[in-house]
């Protein structure tokens, strides 16, 4: 097929975090794409480390910000506050949290296919896929 086009509105796939958000895929052939909502008070090392089993999040994020703020800290000690508008990328090993009381809605074209995915041999605390 050359081309193939979908809505986050029908996600292929929903993943829900243990809190306070989830993930919504788009999978392509090539790839996927993934619109993640990080509602207020949302925090990486609370609500997505126990899915991933890893002290840092070690996913690759190319990411453009449709709303609400997010603070991002990196294991050697960067930091940096992102918001609407805002395209960034970040290098695996990080945390990251909610700013405010509006969910931060992020497109992820980097580490959608593998985000928020129990790793081999880690039982999550997740919510189950919503149908």
């Amino acid at each position: 097929m050359s081309i193939d086009v979908k809505r986050f509105s029908k996600p292929d796939e929903e993943r829900r975090f243990t809190d306070r958000g989830h993930l919504d895929v788009l999978a392509f052939g090539e790839g996927a794409v993934g619109r993640a909502v990080f509602e207020p008070g949302w925090r990486w090392s609370a609500h997505v480390k126990p899915i991933a089993g890893t002290e840092s999040c070690e996913a690759s994020h190319a990411c453009y910000v449709l709303g609400g703020r997010m603070h991002v800290k990196c294991d050697d000690g960067e930091e940096a506050e992102v918001g609407p508008g805002d395209v960034f990328f970040l290098s695996p090993g990080h945390d990251a949290w909610t700013v405010g009381d509006e969910p931060c809605v992020v497109l992820d074209f980097a580490a959608a296919e593998h985000y928020a995915r129990p790793r081999a041999g880690v039982a999550s605390e997740a919510a189950p896929p919503s149908t």
